[in-house]
């Protein structure tokens, strides 16, 4: 219930730069990153890689739920200031490490740095979606996807990393 009263109280402007935020990391990362695409597209690349027109639609929609779901433990009521805070600071932490991904994997095709990278990112994300439950299911539920998503990625960029 706790999640349904916090839907009827958007506040639409903290929701947008919350999304803002997601979306602006995500967008920069992408956009130092671009140049380096063509480069990688001679990687050998493991089973199951999807299309390269598939990642960024995938990743805009995984930003949109980061914001919204940062905005709802950013929202949250909770007794438990700590937890919220420890929450975000998570969410913070694993920004700044999706961030810097593409660019160790691309632009320097470090491939075993960028494995070791980004299963830091999947420890913190990990982290993240259980703190996030802590707070609110919604929220915690809204990470799933990332979660899956960023396994996912462990997997191509070890692929990788092996094949190249």
């Amino acid at each position: 219930m706790k999640d349904m009263q916090a839907v009827h109280n958007i506040d639409f402007k903290k929701l947008a730069i919350s999304c803002g935020i997601s979306l602006g990391v995500g967008a920069v990362s992408g956009l130092v990153s671009m140049s380096a695409m063509n480069e990688f597209q001679k990687a050998v690349k493991p089973p199951l890689t999807p299309p390269g027109w598939l990642f960024p639609i995938v990743w805009t929609i995984l930003y949109i739920l980061m914001g919204v779901s940062s905005y709802i433990v950013y929202e949250s009521k909770t007794q438990e200031r700590e937890v919220r805070n420890a929450a975000l600071t998570v969410y913070a932490a694993q920004l700044v490490v999706n961030f810097f991904y593409p660019i160790i994997f691309f632009n320097l095709s470090a491939y075993l740095l960028a494995f070791i990278w980004i299963l830091i990112l999947l420890a913190l994300v990990a982290v993240m979606v259980l703190l996030f439950f802590r707070i609110s299911t919604l929220a915690g539920a809204l990470q799933i996807p990332y979660l899956v998503w960023v396994t996912f990625a462990t997997y191509l960029t070890f692929g990788i990393f092996i094949l190249n």
